[in-house]
């Protein structure tokens, strides 16, 4: 082995994580896969590998031989089943600063003002405009930077961003559909066919936090949903006066840390739980699904998580959550909200957040909002999912 890439793919292979302190390499693993010849590669490549250690990945860059050292190794999960999909798993206290962040270049930027020109000038409704009737070459490089971080990176994206000073919040929303249409298509929010949804303070009580400046638990979206959306996406168009602050986590690392603490809560996370759907169904239809929180999907964990929704799928059959399911629950509320785990990203108008929503749990803290209606804060949320069709239960 003479490279120090090779040796960092190696590490990341035999799940050894690996980084700089001061002037010395730090290790942290098994340690029954150390070998003799790591160990001695370690010595003879000291100097480049603190080098590379202390030089962050390009924002966006997949995971390959440099993951340990850019804040993520590779996890093995290990269901009940025994199988060990591979999934992705990071901290927030051990991810380089602007981790996922995928900066607008000059190139796109140009081609995004072009683009918002056209559209101020050729309106549309948003659902109806196609990604493929545009020339954006940039542009597509672009998502395809976003894409690497969701698929092959820690699971999040954050597109740095659209210049809303010159257009229009309307521009803007349809500039939006189009770049996230190029990861992939864009399904609907509701069962009536909603495709695009502003997700404000509605002034008045509601039972989906969402319409609220309530602080919410961590959730996937739409985890009662037969199929619910691969990826979540949010356009800041006015972020909040205090307060708002979306906290996401890596299932991963929960999965891993409740491995280790709590294997029997975690086989239970493996069975069905029973979600209530918001009554967003046909006329008639079962009112509730029943789902495991913990799958796995294509050699790789999948998660569905709402435990407000669980709660309320049981009442609905007039039954209350089984104790070991409760508990797992819990277990994993704990995991979550500790110290270290969830990274806060704060959002700045013009800034795309996405998230992989099989992957990724995300809540929001309370907000304080502005008085001004036009200050409130505002956000557009497009799910996308290229599995099943474009309607609501897929």
């Amino acid at each position: 082995m003479s490279r120090p890439s090779e040796i960092l793919a190696e590490l990341a292979q035999r799940e050894i994580r690996i980084w700089k302190e001061g002037d010395r390499l730090r290790l942290s693993g098994p340690r029954d896969r150390m070998t003799a010849e790591l160990r001695a590669d370690l010595a003879s490549h000291k100097a480049a590998l603190l080098a590379l250690l202390a030089s962050p990945a390009p924002a966006g860059a997949p995971p390959d031989s440099g993951a340990a050292a850019r804040g993520w190794r590779i996890a093995g999960v290990v269901p009940p089943d025994g199988d060990q999909p591979a999934s992705i798993a990071w901290r927030a206290d051990g991810l380089p600063a602007g981790a996922g962040r995928v900066p607008v270049d000059a190139a796109a930027r140009a081609e995004i003002d072009s683009l918002a020109a056209r559209l101020r000038a050729n309106p549309l409704p948003v659902p109806s405009l196609r990604a493929g009737d545009f020339d954006l070459p940039a542009c597509r490089a672009l998502m395809e930077r976003a894409r690497h971080s969701l698929d092959e990176g820690p699971g999040f994206a954050v597109i740095d961003r659209l210049d809303l000073a010159r257009m229009g919040r309307d521009e803007a929303t349809s500039v939006y559909w189009i770049l996230l249409a190029m990861l992939a298509r864009p399904v609907a929010q509701k069962w009536d066919g909603t495709m695009i949804r502003e997700v404000v303070d509605l002034g008045r009580p509601s039972l989906r936090a969402v319409d609220t400046t309530d602080d919410m638990n961590f959730h996937t979206d739409n985890s009662f949903n037969l199929c619910p959306p691969e990826y979540v996406g949010l356009l800041c168009l006015q972020k909040s006066r205090s307060g708002g602050v979306s906290r996401i986590v890596s299932f991963a690392t929960v999965h891993d840390a409740l491995r280790r603490r709590s294997p029997d809560l975690l086989a239970r996370l493996y069975g069905d739980f029973v979600f209530d759907r918001q009554n967003e169904h046909p006329p008639g239809d079962t009112p509730v699904v029943r789902r495991p929180i913990f799958a796995t999907r294509e050699g790789r964990l999948c998660a569905r998580m709402s435990r407000f929704h669980v709660r309320h799928g049981y009442a609905r059959c007039g039954a209350e959550v089984d104790a070991e399911g409760e508990a797992a629950m819990e277990a994993m509320e704990t995991v979550m909200n500790e110290p270290g785990v969830g990274l806060d990203l704060a959002f700045e108008p013009g800034q795309i957040q996405i998230l992989d929503n099989r992957r990724i749990g995300h809540k929001r803290t309370r907000y304080s909002d502005w008085p001004e209606p036009e200050r409130k804060r505002r956000l557009v949320r497009m799910w996308l999912r290229d599995a099943g069709r474009p309607f609501y239960n897929g």
